[in-house]
């Protein structure tokens, strides 16, 4: 079996990156300007020591020249990285996949403050395989099924689904009721980066996301939502049900932002189902969560 291009380094998968249209010269210029919160001396530490390899597994230096659309990997380091305690259950493994249930509040891969303590980093440690690589995101705060690709010869034709709308992907949310609306129904609508940069928003125009959404059982005080997403932009489900009136319930982020001190109870969401027809037999595959939104609604 040949190496993986970018093996683990102290149990944590690389990050990976392909380089986007600009003007620079190399690779570090490109990661420089890429990252602007990160700052130039950590990327030319990084390089320095062999942290930032190339499409090849080979290190970067500080004069590889810069390509439009090449992939990089690279390590990220964390100092007094927050230890999570929710455990991951794994719920199917094959040559081609990993299907992984992710708790409330555990990061799918490194990000931010958290590098070790991630889906993707516990997974690699459990099944010793440097090559998987998530499928998709969902957020830290939501909890539920999360797809690998445990097989880089397989990966593009599981990508293809995500691509090209053709799996199902069902979550249930606990938010305020809404009985002015007819259900099904659909929310439709134009959702770009907003202020601040971690948070989205619903603007004018036409409209680049869509979710349909079902009523699953009504309380005195919260209903249960089925969410069903045909886009995936970033935090569609929280916006648009904050748009629509019920934001989902313990949401620090929207309608509006408040502070987050670590102590709020978890966001109700909930990514419960995946359905497709496998891309490289034709047999339809269905996995659902085994976590459960318990919440009273009354």
């Amino acid at each position: 079996m040949s190496r993986p291009r970018f093996p683990p380094r102290d149990g944590v998968p690389a990050s990976r990156l392909q380089l986007p249209p600009g003007p620079w010269a190399s690779v570090f210029d490109a990661l420089v300007a890429h990252f602007p919160r990160v700052d130039a001396s950590i990327w030319r530490d990084r390089v320095a020591r062999g942290r930032v390899l190339d499409a090849q597994g080979d290190p970067v230096t500080l004069q590889t020249p810069y390509r439009v659309g090449a992939e990089i990997g690279y390590y990220r380091e964390v100092i007094d990285e927050p230890v999570i305690d929710a455990a991951e259950r794994i719920l199917h493994v094959d040559a081609h996949l990993v299907v992984a249930d992710k708790p409330h509040g555990l990061p799918v891969a490194p990000t931010g403050a958290f590098v070790t303590q991630t889906l993707l980093t516990r997974l690699v440690a459990t099944l010793g395989n440097p090559d998987l690589v998530p499928l998709h995101r969902i957020d830290r705060g939501t909890a539920g099924l999360v797809l690998f690709s445990a097989d880089p010869a397989s990966r593009a034709a599981y990508q293809a689904l995500f691509r090209e709308s053709r799996i199902c992907k069902t979550y249930e949310a606990l938010a305020p009721p809404l009985p002015a609306l007819a259900f099904p129904m659909t929310r439709r609508s134009r959702i770009e980066r907003g202020e601040p940069f971690f948070r989205m928003s619903e603007v004018d125009g036409a409209p680049n996301s869509e979710t349909h959404i079902d009523l699953r059982e009504r309380g005195v005080r919260l209903w249960r939502y089925a969410l069903s997403p045909v886009s995936g932009r970033k935090h569609q489900l929280r916006v648009h049900m904050a748009a629509l009136g019920a934001p989902i319930l313990h949401d620090p982020w929207y309608p509006t932002l408040q502070d987050d001190d670590g102590a709020r109870p978890p966001l109700q969401l909930l990514a419960r189902a995946l359905a497709f027809d496998d891309p490289l037999d034709g047999r339809p595959r269905r996995f659902e969560s085994e976590f459960r939104l318990s919440e009273s609604l009354d």
